[in-house]
């Protein structure tokens, strides 16, 4: 009798693992079940329709470094297929990846449907059956029956299938009463907080410079150890840009303790020391006594960005350099090194949005990404408590947990 193993969750991890465990194994009946109409959602947004698919970095503990939770985790599993692996995969099958100047990969067709279509296609020619519109209501573990037939899962529209291996890999979800099915399977959820979010500042003096950026700048949390840096975004409704994305991934839990409420300080010249930022001041007044303070703007920093900057440190429009008070000289100074922006909420970014905890990694053998409790269950992507930053970590430990856990479904007996 032909066994069944049944992946549920039609996202990256899920097709990943549906196609490893289908092509290592043609043997076996590999269903894929997703619950809405629409297969990788999340592929399909990534990077702005683009996707992006992994981060230009080969070396696993480098790598391993940009998630704030599951770091030494994937330190290990890393190795077994890593961004190289995911390259080369993609690459076998028709789809170049390109490398940006921040090191994020995108398919070279810059459209996340060369993705798509490679994904679908591959694991249709692998044999996988895919059923859209089918969720699974509840598993039930049937101890006394032959190994074909160990699960029971219950389905959304009152079918039921037994398989042999299931594959959870339904991404995250930040309430915690929709992973009521797999506690009662024993495992142990950590508790799911939303990552990668941008700063909601009601009362930003900024709102009206939406769109201005700069390269670089510092985001720290008052009270906290919380800093990050990157590339900043000023909007209507307060700070994103990925420096903002990495504070929210580091400072999820410290976030949603403090419920979104707390004093950001933005550093705009994080290059330079406090005496640097006063010694380049002081230079410019010697060098250019006649030139304006307010059209001036030092440190590449957008005009309108550095013009805000010197209104909110009480500077005239006329005053010249030679003629800039102290007492506004050291606000302006303050201003470049620690802006205060009172966060007062957060808001979603895009939908490429991401939710920290989920299966405790206690809970598994990392190795094959299998339940230490269940046999024969699997886990792979979000709904496992390993989440990174933006540039293509979460899709690699997408990309990494599916192969591994379709490896070892394809190979049990």
């Amino acid at each position: 009798m032909q066994e069944t193993v049944v992946i549920i969750g039609g996202g990256a991890a899920g097709f990943f693992g549906a196609i490893t465990c289908a092509e290592a194994n043609p043997h076996l009946r590999v269903i894929l079940l997703e619950k809405t109409t629409k297969l990788l959602s999340k592929v399909r947004v990534s990077g702005g329709g683009r996707c992006n698919v992994t981060h230009a970095c080969f070396q696993s503990s480098a790598f391993s470094l940009h998630y704030p939770r599951g770091q030494k985790a994937l330190k290990k599993l890393l190795p077994s297929f890593g961004a190289q692996d995911t390259v080369t995969w993609f690459e076998n099958r028709g789809v170049k990846l390109k490398t940006e100047a921040d090191g994020r990969m995108f398919p070279q067709s810059n459209s996340s449907e060369t993705i798509v279509d490679c994904l679908v296609q591959s694991a249709r020619k692998a044999g996988v059956e895919i059923r859209t519109g089918l969720g699974v209501n509840e598993i039930q573990v049937q101890e006394e029956s032959p190994p074909q037939k160990k699960f029971a899962l219950q389905l959304s529209n009152g079918e039921s299938i037994t398989a042999s291996r299931i594959l959870v890999a339904t991404g995250g979800n930040p309430k915690p009463e929709n992973y009521g099915w797999l506690l009662k399977l024993g495992h142990t959820i950590e508790s799911p907080v939303p990552s990668l979010f941008t700063l909601n500042v009601p009362s930003s003096p900024f709102k009206d410079l939406q769109g201005v950026s700069v390269p670089k700048a510092k985001v720290k949390l008052t009270g906290q150890k919380l800093e990050t840096e990157g590339p900043l975004l000023i909007t209507h409704w307060g700070l994103s840009g990925p420096a903002v994305l990495r504070f929210s991934a580091w400072g999820a839990k410290v976030m949603h303790g403090l419920a979104y409420t707390g004093t950001a300080l933005v550093n705009w010249v994080p290059d330079f020391t406090e005496d640097q930022v006063r010694q380049q001041i002081l230079q410019q007044r010697q060098n250019s006594p006649r030139k304006t303070v307010f059209t001036n703007a030092l440190f590449n920093l957008p005009n309108r960005l550095w013009q805000r900057l010197c209104e909110l440190a009480e500077v005239p429009e006329t005053v010249k350099w030679s003629e800039l008070a102290g007492k506004a000289q050291n606000k302006l100074i303050e201003l470049l090194l620690r802006t205060p922006f009172e966060v007062k909420g957060k808001t979603t970014f895009k939908e490429e949005f991401v939710t920290c905890g989920g299966i405790k990694l206690e809970d598994l053998h990392l190795e094959r990404m299998e339940s230490r409790l269940v046999p024969g269950l699997f886990f792979a992507g979000e709904v496992v408590d390993i989440d990174g930053i933006t540039g293509g970590f979460n899709f690699q430990a997408a990309w990494t947990g599916g192969f591994l856990a379709g490896k070892a479904m394809a190979q049990a007996a």
